[in-house]
């Protein structure tokens, strides 16, 4: 059976704006830390290397805001792959209150690149088998 990639992160101070709710960007911001630890914990390709020779860029971002997060909130953050290309994947995602309530949802676009040393040239760039092996536990 194929796995969703969570993660929980709590509201703070940092995340909201006057009125105590987060400011939408701080989701954006959240969501890639997500991606992030999904690419070092689960596939086993930290940001950290990935960067020395390629990138993960998102090219197609939709997101859907739900309802509001307060501060002090904790939400679960969800992640799981829809579709599997050569070089790209589409994946789905939904943030999740303590209430069991959808705070937002959305799907992106990941495509793998390789990045010429002189950093000008950039193309998309076919994932490994292991990659797409590890990418594959996600799918639903």
């Amino acid at each position: 059976m194929n796995q969703i990639f969570s993660k929980t992160e709590k509201i703070r101070f940092k995340h909201v704006d006057f009125a105590g709710i987060v400011f939408y960007p701080r989701f954006l911001e959240m969501f890639n830390d997500l991606v992030e630890d999904w690419f070092e914990e689960a596939l086993d390709r930290p940001f950290s290397k990935i960067h020395e020779t390629n990138g993960i860029p998102t090219v197609d971002l939709k997101v859907q805001f739900k309802n509001a997060a307060r501060i002090g909130e904790l939400l679960t953050k969800n992640l799981w792959v829809k579709e599997l290309k050569n070089s790209s994947m589409v994946c789905g995602f939904n943030f999740i209150n303590e209430n069991e309530k959808t705070v937002l949802e959305g799907e992106v676009t990941l495509v793998n690149v390789a990045i010429a040393e002189d950093r000008k040239t950039i193309k998309a760039e076919a994932f490994n088998e292991e990659v797409k092996e590890n990418i594959a536990k996600y799918i639903i």
